[in-house]
């Protein structure tokens, strides 16, 4: 009856001479890509580790070199080809730092293989140095817009890479989000210094250009950490369906938001080419701090209300399109959009650099964000140009309204209206988890006879005997043999499972 194969037996033991560690549990069926984000490890504050600092200075100069290059290139292009063209040309440059960043995943694998995995950021300085020196010194409107599409495309290579060090430094950390913001923030900062004190041409230019060559350094050092530690996940499970859809639907959500952006940006970009909007005066500033502020907010509660305040900000910069297309004052629409884009941008930074680690392609995942909107931006920007240039304001209502529901139901399909389980109700999850997770009874029973050495016939009085309080008597017959052997095997299990009394045998036997 209870004779079980070779393996069984083998496995048994295993488990019972090896009790820690547990199985890993897999992913719970109701978890989402909140549950991935919103729900962090506890810790009390931002503990600045030497990898962390430095991701946090990569994302922050990333952030101050590609928004300083993107505006010095609006500029040079509205003066030399006009206004109307910045628009189109910018979505060219956005457009190629998609393919950097798109391209980073591949390119790394390939250089890890040769093993040469600081090759691809050590080529993509001089590739946007380059690109940033025409920028700078345009010689022609096509030279312009083809050198600066070379810059960008480097600035989507090192940028990704900022992201992925970014993510592997601050792996489940709690204040990711934070993070994030302050990165944002400070490369807001850096760039309304730059643009304030108007230095221009070469001084600019070397400034930049130091600027990339420390994004390059910086990203590569926190990987290289991140690789010499234990990772706390799993780099061989693959994620699950339900974590993979939710990702597609984040995608799908950014860029559904960044629609709404990008037509409040194609405002202000085709103001600033005319010179009625500086981007350095004081409305630049609520730039940062609404990114910082996100950051605080976001991780606010283990992040539990992140989809639900991103959506509130959906609405107001839905609210500023419509108020500034109705002849509100600009000034006023340029501070909504850009308190709501610091919030915009530190979402998606955070939503993808927690979720890379968790996905089999982290290099690739940990700038989707940043790809996502700039991809939107690069398709969009001659819709929305059509739109902002039309004074049609029903026909830019309706839009708005169709995006902003839009949202809404991405919001929904990636499950960031779900709130995350509380602590007690995780504790009873787990506690559930483990009980799933721990030996049946036969098994358990099995690790007792293999461990004891119980002989096949020791094994049916065993049995017999613990089942209830019945006589020896009727023990032997109902296994057919006397009454003096079920009494010698009984004394032969009392010795080998170092028992004495028929009750304590009953107790160390497990039993449902």
């Amino acid at each position: 009856m209870w004779r079980t194969c070779q393996r069984k037996r083998q496995r048994a033991c295993y488990c019972q001479a090896h009790p820690a560690p547990r199985k890993a549990h897999p992913l719970p069926s109701w978890s989402t890509i909140e549950d991935t984000i919103i729900r962090p490890p506890e810790g009390p504050s931002l503990n600045l580790s030497k990898p962390k600092i430095n991701a946090l200075l990569a994302l922050a100069l990333f952030t101050f070199v590609f928004l300083a290059a993107e505006f010095r290139f609006d500029i040079n292009v509205g003066l030399l080809a006009g206004a109307e063209r910045v628009v189109i040309a910018q979505g060219f440059i956005l457009g190629a730092s998609v393919i950097g960043f798109i391209g980073y995943a591949p390119l790394l694998g390939l250089a890890q293989r040769k093993d040469r995995p600081q090759a691809v950021v050590s080529a993509a300085v001089p590739i946007a140095i380059l690109g940033l020196t025409q920028i700078q010194s345009p010689t022609s409107p096509l030279a312009l817009e083809i050198l600066g599409c070379l810059a960008f495309l480097g600035l989507g290579l090192l940028g990704a890479a900022a992201h992925h060090a970014f993510s592997l430094a601050f792996q489940d950390d709690p204040k990711l989000a934070t993070g994030a913001g302050a990165a944002y923030a400070a490369g807001i900062l850096m760039q309304f210094v730059t643009n304030l004190i108007d230095c221009g041409g070469i001084v600019e230019l070397i400034i930049l250009g130091a600027a990339t060559i420390a994004v390059s350094a910086l990203s590569v050092v926190p990987q290289k950490a991140a690789e010499s530690s234990s990772p706390s996940i799993n780099p061989f499970v693959e994620p699950s369906h339900a974590l993979a859809k939710q990702a597609c639907w984040s995608i799908a959500l950014v860029m559904i938001l960044a629609c709404l952006f990008s037509t409040l940006d194609n405002v202000v970009t085709f103001s600033n080419a005319h010179g009625t909007i500086a981007v350095q005066t004081w409305p630049r500033l609520f730039l940062a701090a609404s990114g910082l502020a996100a950051g605080l907010i976001f991780d606010l509660a283990e992040r539990r209300y992140m989809g639900l305040v991103m959506l509130g900000i959906a609405v107001l910069s839905t609210i500023s399109i419509l108020a500034v297309e109705a002849g509100a004052d600009p000034n006023l629409g340029l501070v909504v959009f850009y308190l709501s884009s610091g919030f915009f941008v530190t979402f998606f930074t955070a939503t993808f650099t927690q979720l890379a680690p968790r996905m089999r392609a982290p290099a690739l995942w940990a700038g989707m964000g940043r790809a996502a909107n700039n991809v939107c931006a690069f398709t969009t920007s001659g819709i929305s140009l059509a739109l902002v240039t039309s004074d049609n304001v029903a026909l830019i209502m309706i839009g708005a309204l169709v995006l902003l529901v839009a949202a809404c139901a991405a919001f929904v399909a990636a499950g960031l209206f779900r709130l995350p389980q509380t602590e007690q109700e995780r504790e009873h999850q787990q506690l559930a988890e483990e009980a799933l997770a721990a030996p049946s009874i036969e098994e358990q029973r099995q690790v007792f006879i293999t461990d004891h050495a119980l002989t096949p016939r020791e094994v049916d009085v065993l049995v017999a005997v613990t089942q209830d309080e019945r006589p020896l008597k009727q023990v032997a017959e109902e296994l057919g043999i006397s009454m003096r052997m079920v009494q010698r095997h009984l004394s032969s299990i009392y010795q080998k499972t170092d028992t004495q009394t028929r009750a304590g045998l009953t107790k160390a036997f497990p039993s449902a």
